[in-house]
């Protein structure tokens, strides 16, 4: 079986927002692991054409972008992932803070 193929995260920032909205749920310590299923393309929470499009994206060298739920109401339901297509860095952050 062959290794499905993972990307180099860069540097791994997070906005202020995003780490309170961790704490505040207390999933910070969840982050390694889902850096870990993002820089294979991976999100559960994603719907299989976003799957889809991230498994392109790791072996194309495109941007990749997971979501992650937090289980709160609003602009913080949801925690992003994205790392940049030319992989230099990966950025936490909520959807409001795009």
């Amino acid at each position: 079986m062959a290794r499905q193929p993972h990307v180099d995260l860069g540097q791994i920032v997070a906005t202020p927002g995003a780490m309170r909205i961790l704490e505040h749920i207390g999933v910070a310590e969840s982050l390694p692991a889902w850096l870990i299923e993002h820089s294979y393309g991976r999100c559960p929470h994603l719907d299989s054409f976003d799957q889809q499009a991230n498994m392109h994206a790791v072996r194309e060298g495109m941007r990749i972008l997971t979501a992650w739920p937090t289980g709160l109401p609003g602009d913080d339901a949801k925690i992003w992932i994205i790392t940049e297509a030319d992989r230099s860095s990966t950025t936490i952050l909520l959807p409001s803070e795009y």
